[in-house]
């Protein structure tokens, strides 16, 4: 919980300030937009390393020692440059992308009669870290006389869930070796395609929150503070359905109704943050609170749904989350080239509109009652390692 806490904030807190740090870094709005969607594709493009190190390392170690690369990322927007927020974006977004794609596999394996409830708990945090962090980063720059160092302030926490850890990884050390399975058929199996295409979907609104409601929200006359506080409840509210939605998802033989409803909130709460008039808009920052929560936490149970093992539930999440991240990336850049060019955020509902209806598509697909049809075996040359040690005796 205390990871997953961590892993939205370098995202969330910059929409709040993002006017003050194109303002005093002196970069365009196309700059801005790629400051915002840099993390994201780093979230993608570094998810395809998790698996990889996790097999090097164990995951343990690996979240550990990824934690501090995370720490770094997020303090190094202390220095208010154009070059030192984009290389803290993209130092960031590795870090959360590694991270990110290993969380899910130790669900599966450590929880295997609770996946939905804990997947929950684990959606929750990620959701209270982000709301958190949208609501409080503009009142910091207040105390701290800037938005730069309180960006940085988010690398704190980081090295608090780093330090709680190190038990995790010296029980690891001594309990379990490095993973020796490999898997096959995760790549051509159709169904993880979907889920993929459901999670980047999704995501991609996701993200369009996390970067632009704010300041989409100023330029319609909200105060910055206000504005930051309107985006923090709409991801506040994601706590709600973060922690129900996988239950009754996984209660249901069929998730596609489930992510159908999810999606219909966010695309409601979306629309009414854009028209309806700004007295409203707490209202409509609920509902999309509601929806989004519930699709993401969806999107995280089909990853352990629709694997039959925690070996093919890893490396699903590993192509879940990068590929399907990287492509959310595309959601908050087109906004901002769409804003450059219209210089409005009218024409944005049609794309909202289309996001969610191609999301719809592959949750209803990918909510099928089937497993993905891929292999997992002992790697040539390994033993099986069958002891029944796990996490939670270490704990």
């Amino acid at each position: 919980m205390l990871i997953a806490f961590n892993l939205r904030p370098a995202l969330s807190s910059l929409g709040p300030v993002l006017a003050e740090v194109v303002r005093d870094t002196g970069m365009s709005e196309a700059s801005a937009s790629w400051l915002t969607t840099g993390p994201v594709v780093c979230l993608g493009l570094f998810g395809l390393a998790g698996s990889a190190l996790a097999r090097r390392w164990g995951a343990e170690r690996t979240i550990f020692r990824v934690l501090f690369i995370l720490a770094l990322g997020i303090g190094l927007r202390c220095v208010p440059n154009s070059v030192a927020q984009f290389a803290a974006a993209l130092i960031a977004g590795a870090g959360m992308g590694i991270i990110g794609t290993l969380l899910p596999g130790l669900v599966k394996r450590d929880f295997p009669e609770h996946t939905a409830s804990m997947t929950g708990i684990y959606t929750a945090a990620l959701c209270g870290g982000g709301a958190i962090a949208a609501g409080t980063t503009a009142p910091l720059g207040h105390v701290f006389g800037g938005w730069s160092w309180a960006l940085a302030f988010w690398a704190l926490p980081v090295l608090v869930a780093a330090m709680v850890w190190l038990p995790q990884v010296r029980c690891a050390s001594v309990g379990r070796a490095p993973d020796p399975w490999e898997v096959h058929g995760v790549w051509r199996d159709p169904l993880a395609w979907q889920v993929t295409l459901f999670m980047g979907l999704q995501s991609s609104l996701a993200f369009i929150v996390f970067s632009w409601l704010a300041p989409i929200l100023r330029d319609r006359g909200s105060d910055p503070t206000v504005a930051g506080m309107v985006a923090s409840c709409a991801i506040m509210a994601q706590l709600v359905t973060a922690l129900t939605a996988p239950v009754i998802a996984g209660r249901c033989r069929h998730q596609g109704g489930v992510a159908l409803a999810m999606l219909s909130l966010t695309l409601a709460g979306l629309l009414g943050c854009l028209y309806a008039p700004l007295g409203s808009v707490w209202l409509w920052a609920m509902l999309l609170g509601f929806g989004q929560g519930g699709t993401f936490s969806v999107a995280l149970t089909l990853i352990v749904l629709r694997a039959r093992d925690m070996h093919v539930a890893a490396h699903l999440s590993g192509m879940v989350q990068s590929v399907g991240l990287t492509l959310a990336a595309a959601g908050p850049l087109a906004v901002g080239l769409m804003h450059e060019r219209t210089g409005d955020w009218t024409a944005m509902g049609f794309l909202f509109v289309a996001v969610t209806l191609a999301a719809a598509v592959f949750g209803v697909l990918a909510g099928r009652p089937v497993y993905v049809r891929a292999i997992s075996r002992p790697m040539p040359g390994h033993p099986v390692f069958g002891s029944k040690h796990t996490q939670a005796d270490c704990s």
